[in-house]
C-alpha cells in the first residue's frame, strides 16, 4: 500500500503542490509500503511515463523517483504514481506539478516595416507567468494615449498607430516587467515607413524623324522611401539597356531612357514605372515618329499591246505621303484623280498606295515611269519599267532582190518582237531547214534570219516566205527573188574646169542600176583621131570624176558607163572637149608675218601656173619713203621668201610676180610694217628656243669654271690644268733624267697660241707671254699684248 507520495524540487512542495521554473530539472519521488511488484507514473495526458533522455525513472524496492528535465509549460499538470502487489492489487497517488515563465520576448522582429498613411501595429510578443506588464517607449519618452492620439497599446501588449507618417519612424521601446519576482527587460524595435513612389515627367510628348540617327531622351523624376526601382516598358515588355536602349540611374532620383538610331517602329507609347515596398507609379511618355516617305512596293510590268496595264505603287511615312507619277519618256506627270486628254491614262489612290491604269497600252508607253513620294518630311524617288509584248513586226518594205546564176545574195527577214519571234523560210509550201539545201544557207541572229541563195538555174528566182512567230501570234512576209541586169547607161554628160592639164566630168546617174547596185563608173578619154581609150574609175559611186595629165590645147572625146555585179552597162553619149592653151600664171596669192630679228616671213600660195610649172617668183620690196626698189628671186618649188635685213619702224611695200616658161603673171601688191627696235635682252633671246638658252647657260658655267681654274693655277698652284701640269712634266724628267723643281722667286713663262676670230689657231708665231713671279702676280709683256 502506498501510503506516501513526495516531490523534491528546487522549491518545496506544499500540500501536495510541486513548483519548478521553466526549463529546470523536476524531481517527482514516491515512496511505497508494502512489497509492491510494480511502480509506474502517468503523465498529465494519462499516459504511462517511458523513460527518455528529458524524463528519467529511478526505482528501488519500494521507491520510484521521475526526474523531468528542462521543464516547460506544457509539462504543469498532475502526475500519477500508480503501485501494484503481488496479488494484483492496485493504489496510486498524485502530485500537482506547476511551472511558472520566466519573462520572454518571442520572435520580435526589428525593424517592422509599415506603409504610409496606413494602421501600423508595432508587434512585441512577450510571455511570463504571471502576466507582465508592458509599457513603450519613443525617444525616451512613455507613449500615453492621453497624450499621443494616434497611438493605442493593445491588449495584446502591442503598439497601434494610427496613419503612420514618415515622422513616426524611428525606433521604439518594449518594455516588460513581473512584479510579483522584480523581474524586468525591453527589446528596441526599429519602425521603418515605407512611402509609395511619386513619379513625374518633365515631359510627356517627344517628336522625332526616322533615319536620321536621331536620338531622343526621356527623364523620370521619383521620390519615395525606400528610394524606387525605376524601370522602362514598352507594349508590356521592360526595355533592357542595349545599343539602341541606353538606360541612366542619376542621383536625385532621376532616370533617363535614350533611344537612339530612331527608326519608324519606334514610335508609341513607352512607361516608366517606379516601385519601391511601398507600392508603384508609373507615366506614360508618348513618341511621335516622323518617318520620310520610303517606296516599300514599285514592280516592273509586263503587258500586251492593246490591253490594259495596272502600275500599283506603295509607299509609307509619317505622315503618309502623296504619290505622284512621271513618264521618263516626255516628262508628263499624273497625280491622283488626273486623267489624260485621250483618256488612256488615269490615276486611283488612298492610304499611300496609288494605281496608275494605261488602257489600250501602245508601244510609244514602253519605257520607265517613275513613282514620286512626296511628304513636308523629305521625298522618295522609285522606277520602274513598262515592258509591252506584241506580235512580231517586219522592219523593212524591201522585199526585192536581185542576182544572177552564181552570184549569192541574202534575203534579209528583219522582225521586232516581244517575246523574241522563231523564225521560218519556206520556199512553194516548203520549209527551208536551218542547215539549207545545196544552194541555200539559213543565218539566224536576234531579230533577224538571212536567207543566203545562190541561184543555179530559173528554178531558183521566184517568191520566199518568212514566217516570225511568238506566243502573241504569227506574222508573214513575202519576198521575191529576180534576175539582175547590167545598169543602163549614164546620161548628161558634162565638162567643167577645163584647164591647159585638168578638166571635171560630171554626169547624171542612169535611171536602171540592173537590180543590183552599181559598184563605180568607168569614165573613158582619148584625144580626137586617137583610137586608144583610157580608163579612169570614179571613186565609188560618185558622178564627178577629174582627168589629169591632158595635154594642152587639144581635143578631147568622153563618155561613161556605169558598173554593177553583174557587168558594165552601155556607154553615154560621146562629149567632146579641148583643154586650154598654155598662158602666164595668174598672180600668186600672199601671207606674212613677221621673223626673228630684222626679218619678216612672206608665204606664197600658188594659183593657176598657165600649164608650166613656175620657174620663179620675183619679190620687189622697198620703205614707204624710198624710190628703190630692192629685188629678190625666189624659185619657183618653195612656198615663202625670206626678206631681211629690215628697218625698224618702217612700213614696207611689197610686189610678187610669177614667172613660168610662158612669161610673166600679173603682179600681187603686199604690204607690213616693222616694228621698233626691242630691248637688247628680249631681242636676244626671243629668238631662242629653250635648249638654246639652256646651252648658252651652260657654256657661260663652263668658262667660268676654266677661268676659276686658270687663276687657281697661277695664285695657288692647285686645280686640274695644275694637276695635269705637274703629271707631264713629271713624265718629262723620268724619260729626261733631268728633272729640275722649280725653286720659288723664279720666274715662269707660258706661251699660249693665239686664236682667230672662227676659234682656229693662228699659224703667225706670235703668242702672249705670262709671267708669274713669287709674289703669284701676272705680268704681260706690253709689245706682245696683240689681242
Amino acid at each position: 500500500m502506498i501510503n506516501q507520495l513526495f516531490g523534491h524540487f528546487a522549491s518545496p512542495c506544499k500540500n501536495q503542490r510541486c513548483f519548478a521554473p521553466s526549463e529546470e530539472r523536476s524531481l517527482l519521488p514516491g515512496i511505497a509500503i508494502g512489497e509492491p511488484v510494480r511502480l509506474e507514473w502517468y503523465n498529465p495526458q494519462g499516459e504511462r511515463i517511458v523513460p527518455s533522455k528529458r524524463m528519467a525513472l529511478h526505482s528501488e524496492t519500494s521507491r520510484s523517483r521521475l526526474i523531468i528535465y528542462n521543464a516547460i509549460i506544457e509539462d504543469a499538470g498532475i502526475y500519477r504514481c500508480q503501485a501494484t502487489d503481488a496479488s494484483g492489487h492496485t493504489e496510486e497517488a498524485s502530485v500537482v506539478l506547476e511551472i511558472y515563465q520566466r519573462l520572454t520576448f518571442r520572435d520580435v522582429q526589428s525593424p517592422q516595416e509599415f506603409r504610409h498613411g496606413e494602421t501600423a501595429e508595432v508587434v512585441c510578443d512577450v510571455i511570463s507567468s504571471p502576466v507582465p506588464v508592458v509599457v513603450w517607449y519613443y525617444q525616451d519618452r512613455e507613449i500615453t494615449e492621453e497624450h499621443h492620439s494616434r497611438f493605442q497599446v493593445l491588449p495584446n501588449n502591442n503598439l497601434q498607430i494610427h496613419q503612420v507618417t514618415k515622422a513616426d519612424e524611428g525606433v521604439y521601446r518594449c518594455e516588460a516587467s513581473v512584479e510579483a519576482r522584480g523581474e524586468i527587460d525591453f527589446v528596441d524595435i526599429a519602425m521603418v515607413v515605407n512611402v509609395p513612389p511619386v513619379l513625374s515627367v518633365f515631359q510627356p510628348s517627344f517628336n522625332a524623324t526616322a533615319d536620321y540617327q536621331e536620338s531622343v531622351t526621356f527623364t523620370c523624376m521619383t521620390s519615395g522611401s525606400p528610394d524606387p526601382l525605376v524601370t522602362w516598358h514598352r507594349k508590356g515588355q521592360q526595355l533592357e539597356p542595349s545599343e539602341q536602349y541606353i538606360i541612366a540611374r542619376l542621383e536625385g532620383g532621376r532616370s533617363m531612357l535614350t533611344i537612339r538610331n530612331i527608326r519608324q517602329g519606334d514610335g508609341g507609347s513607352y512607361t516608366c514605372r517606379a516601385t519601391n515596398k511601398a507600392g508603384s507609379q508609373e507615366r506614360e511618355i508618348f513618341l511621335k515618329v516622323f518617318v520620310q516617305p520610303h517606296i516599300t512596293q514599285l514592280k516592273n510590268v509586263t503587258a500586251v499591246e492593246g490591253s490594259a496595264a495596272m502600275i500599283s505603287c506603295v509607299a509609307e511615312g509619317e505622315p503618309l505621303p502623296d504619290i505622284s507619277w512621271k513618264r521618263a519618256s516626255d516628262g508628263q506627270s499624273f497625280v491622283d484623280g488626273d486623267k489624260s486628254q485621250d483618256g488612256r491614262f488615269e490615276v486611283r489612290g488612298r492610304h499611300g498606295k496609288s494605281v496608275l491604269t494605261i488602257s489600250g497600252v501602245r508601244l510609244t508607253d514602253l519605257g520607265r515611269f517613275d513613282c514620286e513620294a512626296l511628304s513636308r518630311i523629305g521625298g522618295h524617288e522609285k522606277s520602274m519599267f513598262l515592258d509591252i509584248e506584241y506580235i512580231p513586226k517586219f522592219l523593212t518594205n524591201h522585199t526585192i532582190f536581185y542576182s544572177w546564176e552564181g552570184n549569192p545574195v541574202n534575203i534579209s527577214c528583219d522582225v521586232m518582237s516581244n517575246p523574241p519571234a522563231t523564225m521560218l523560210w519556206r520556199r512553194e509550201r516548203f520549209t527551208i531547214s536551218a542547215e539549207g539545201t545545196a544552194n541555200t544557207r539559213v543565218h539566224s541572229g536576234a531579230g533577224k534570219s538571212v536567207l543566203e541563195v545562190t541561184p543555179m538555174s530559173d528554178r531558183d528566182f521566184g517568191r520566199y516566205n518568212c514566217t516570225a512567230r511568238n506566243n502573241i501570234g504569227v506574222r508573214y512576209q513575202e519576198f521575191i527573188l529576180a534576175q539582175a541586169d547590167v545598169p543602163s547607161n549614164p546620161y548628161s554628160v558634162r565638162l567643167s574646169a577645163v584647164s591647159q592639164r585638168l578638166a571635171t566630168v560630171t554626169f547624171m546617174k542612169p535611171d536602171s542600176h540592173g537590180g543590183v547596185p552599181i559598184s563605180y563608173y568607168l569614165v573613158q578619154y582619148k584625144e580626137v583621131g586617137s583610137q586608144e581609150w583610157r580608163d579612169v574609175k570614179s571613186h565609188s559611186i560618185q558622178t564627178t570624176v577629174v582627168l589629169t595629165g591632158l595635154e594642152p590645147n587639144t581635143t578631147y572625146e568622153v563618155r561613161v558607163a556605169a558598173v554593177n555585179g553583174k557587168g558594165q552597162g552601155e556607154f553615154s553619149h560621146t562629149e567632146s572637149f579641148q583643154t586650154l592653151p598654155i598662158r602666164e600664171p595668174s598672180p600668186p596669192a600672199v601671207h606674212g608675218q613677221r621673223g626673228m630679228g630684222k626679218a619678216y616671213r612672206l608665204g606664197l600660195v600658188k594659183q593657176d601656173d598657165g600649164g608650166m610649172p613656175i620657174v620663179e617668183y620675183i619679190v620687189k620690196y622697198k620703205t614707204d619713203k624710198e624710190e628703190q626698189w630692192m629685188t629678190k628671186l625666189v624659185p619657183g618649188m618653195n612656198d615663202f621668201a625670206m626678206l631681211q635685213p629690215l628697218q625698224w619702224n618702217t612700213r614696207y611695200e611689197v610686189e610678187i610676180t610669177a614667172r613660168n616658161v610662158k612669161g610673166l603673171s600679173e603682179p600681187t601688191f603686199y604690204q607690213f610694217f616693222m616694228p621698233q627696235k626691242p630691248d637688247i635682252t628680249e631681242s636676244l633671246f626671243s629668238g631662242l628656243g629653250l635648249s638654246t638658252v639652256v646651252g648658252l647657260g651652260l657654256g657661260v658655267l663652263l668658262l667660268l669654271l676654266v677661268l676659276v681654274d686658270v687663276s687657281c693655277f697661277f695664285l695657288r698652284h692647285c686645280g686640274l690644268l695644275m694637276c695635269i701640269t705637274r703629271t707631264i712634266c713629271s713624265k718629262k724628267t723620268a724619260t729626261s733624267g733631268k728633272g729640275k723643281e722649280m725653286e720659288e722667286g723664279k720666274a715662269a713663262y707660258l706661251k699660249l697660241p693665239l686664236k682667230e676670230e672662227n676659234g682656229k689657231e693662228s699659224l703667225k708665231p706670235d703668242t702672249i707671254e705670262i709671267k708669274v713671279h713669287s709674289d703669284n702676280s701676272i705680268h704681260t709683256k706690253p709689245d706682245d699684248s696683240k689681242a
